[in-house]
């Protein structure tokens, strides 16, 4: 939602695009062509697939639909009932029968309530199950799908089919069968009594019908696009604000408040707007329903009346006449909406099923291994390797390392060293050649059982919205807290975490914001030391910290990578001096390799990033020197 315009201008452009040829909003609230022919068919595919989804609570189903047609068959009686005691029982002055008539219209009303209560928390209980299974099963799709698709999707996307699509296919059951199932049955019936008591009548008040379904269309229609246009749009604000005040530094240090501000009055007031106008039209339509139950009550009066005076009527069939109408005017109102919930949910639907249908990223092969126990060699054989069919970024990559071996990745930006580690991590699979894990391809041992060897620590930290401890956990949820202690120890974090007031029960806030970037940095390896895992994956592990705290920390991991497969990466290069193979790559290729006394003692490029490392920092040294 760009700000360079005014709410007023905003607003115009949004009634334009509904008004531009025969468009339709769609459920994300854009201004889409109305659904293909194909998409049409591909909807109903869908529903019939969801609907073959539901078959395990089809007795459930059952019950729900059991319990809404004995309350609407009950509901029929109280009218008639009404016809009789004023027609017949009141001018016999029978008053035994009056009360035994109102005694058994009493007990209807409370047995029609009480189906009511339990359809209604049947159908809760219902839609939660539902909703707790589709939810939970697009979760899990959503976790196994490739990286690179869900990056396409982005947050927004991802938590859009968690939370609104999937809410609104929940009421599916209820919208597709229940509503629309019960109300035609329900209106049929009304109909055929209203027909049965006097056909001239019952054709004078049907005539409305229409008009009901018409304004009903209209609310359909015009209505509610606005306000799923609007729910987009806040969605929208909310993230910006989000995105604002996460960006604070950003903004304050740039003078943008006033920006800011500007962006999120005109993007709220343009919501404003079209609220405004949504309720206008909410008002226009209630208004004409208030006109519409009325006339509908005068047309049976009036012309009923006639007809008494006639002797074709009665004063009971009148007031029969008034309820039934009533009750007619709902059940019609109620399938007219249901369509139109339908097309929202179908929508919805497709989002959801699109997404299942996406194949999940590395499905174990036919025949997969269990990972071994021990990491024996570890071998790249002549990788190539391209990001979703793009440029080559990896070529002929060939290197063997021995188990409990530490190679450190090493050179300019863009030369694939995080690529090589996505690739060990098996984030991605190698264009071509093959990755060998103990001489067996990784693509032949089962995806989980292989992540089960790995710790990985990013130099983009990520730790979750909990305590210090429980983040220090999350790789072995049944460590011990001294098991904690001592990987946070190794990763000299301890001694800043006991100076919290709650020490290891310290919230660290979403994505670690109440630490600081190595205090942060830290904890993220404390996480992976207390893994245990037998391939570590090291990218910028220490980019975060002081020079004090990196060497402190180079000291206690020492031990820890002792017989540990460890993957490096350092821009720093005096934190990969004891690696066992040092890799110099540059695009995408090995240009040189060995330990670094080897790669030293000749003109080497390694010796060349080594050398003017030195001299910036001699540099650096020199010029705080003068300053001082």
């Amino acid at each position: 939602m760009a700000a360079g315009h005014s709410s007023r201008q905003r607003f115009s452009e949004f009634l334009r695009e509904r008004r531009d040829g025969d468009r339709v909003v769609s459920h994300d609230g854009e201004a889409a062509p109305a659904p293909s022919r194909e998409t049409r068919a591909k909807r109903r595919g869908y529903f019939r697939e969801y609907m073959s989804w539901l078959r395990p609570f089809r007795r459930a189903i059952a019950g729900v639909l059991v319990m809404a047609l004995g309350s609407a068959a009950l509901s029929l009686v109280l009218p008639r009932a009404t016809m009789y005691i004023i027609d017949d029982v009141v001018p016999r002055n029978d008053s035994v029968l009056l009360h035994e008539v109102g005694g058994a219209l009493l007990l209807t009303i409370v047995v029609q309530q009480i189906l009511d209560l339990l359809r209604n928390w049947s159908m809760a209980r219902l839609n939660a199950r539902v909703l707790f299974r589709l939810r939970q099963r697009l979760f899990g799709h959503l976790m196994a799908l490739p990286l690179h698709q869900l990056s396409q999707m982005k947050t927004g996307g991802i938590t859009s089919r968690l939370s609104g699509d999937v809410d609104s296919v929940t009421g599916m059951v209820q919208m597709a069968v229940i509503t629309p199932g019960v109300a035609s049955i329900k209106v049929a019936a009304t109909v055929a009594i209203l027909l049965w008591i006097n056909w001239k009548l019952a054709l004078a008040a049907t005539l409305l019908l229409p008009v009901i379904v018409v304004l009903n269309l209209v609310y359909i229609r015009r209505i509610r696009p606005i306000y799923r246009s609007m729910r987009k749009d806040r969605a929208e604000i909310d993230a910006r604000v989000v995105e604002t005040f996460g960006g604070l530094r950003v903004v304050r240090g740039f003078s943008r408040q006033k920006t800011e501000q500007r962006r999120y009055a005109v993007n709220h007031h343009t919501v404003i707007r079209k609220k405004l106008r949504a309720e206008f039209m909410e008002f226009a339509i209630w208004s004409s329903w208030g006109l519409l139950i009325p006339m509908a009550a005068l047309i049976i009066i009036w012309y009923g009346g006639s007809l008494v005076l006639k002797g074709q009527a009665t004063i009971g069939g009148i007031i029969a006449f008034q309820m039934y109408l009533m009750m007619l005017l709902a059940p019609v109102s109620m399938i007219v909406k249901s369509y139109g919930d339908m097309q929202q949910a179908l929508a919805a639907l497709e989002r959801i099923f699109d997404v299942l249908r996406e194949p999940i990223d590395k499905p174990d092969r036919r025949g997969a291994r269990n990972a071994p126990d021990r990491v024996e060699q570890f071998e790249f054989d002549r990788v190539t390797f391209a990001y979703d069919g793009g440029e080559t970024v990896l070529r002929d990559f060939t290197l063997r390392v021995p188990g409990g071996a530490t190679v450190a990745l090493v050179g300019p930006s863009g030369a694939g060293k995080t690529t090589v580690t996505s690739l060990v991590a098996r984030f991605y699979d190698p264009t071509a050649g093959a990755i060998r894990l103990n001489g067996v391809d990784l693509r032949d041992i089962k995806l989980r059982s292989y992540r089960g060897l790995l710790g990985i620590v990013q130099q983009d930290t990520f730790l979750f919205d909990g305590t210090i401890e429980e983040n220090i956990r999350y790789g072995r949820p049944d460590a011990s807290r001294a098991e904690v202690e001592y990987a946070a120890r190794r990763a000299n974090a301890h001694e800043f975490i006991a100076e919290f007031p709650r020490g290891y029960e310290t919230i660290v806030g979403e994505r670690g914001v109440r630490l600081s970037g190595g205090q942060a940095q830290r904890v993220s390896i404390a996480r992976a030391l207390l893994a245990d895992p037998q391939i570590l994956i090291l990218d910028e592990a220490t980019s975060s910290l002081d020079s004090e705290s990196e060497q402190l920390i180079q000291v206690g991991m020492r031990e820890l990578l002792t017989d540990r497969t460890t993957f490096v990466i350092a821009h720093r290069l005096s934190t990969v001096v004891s690696a066992d193979l040092i890799v110099v790559m540059e695009h995408g290729r090995i240009v040189e390799s060995g330990t670094h006394a080897a790669l030293m003692a000749s003109d080497t490029r390694y010796r060349t990033m080594v050398e003017r490392q030195q001299r910036a920092l001699a540099e650096t040294a020199e010029s705080l020197n003068w300053l001082a």
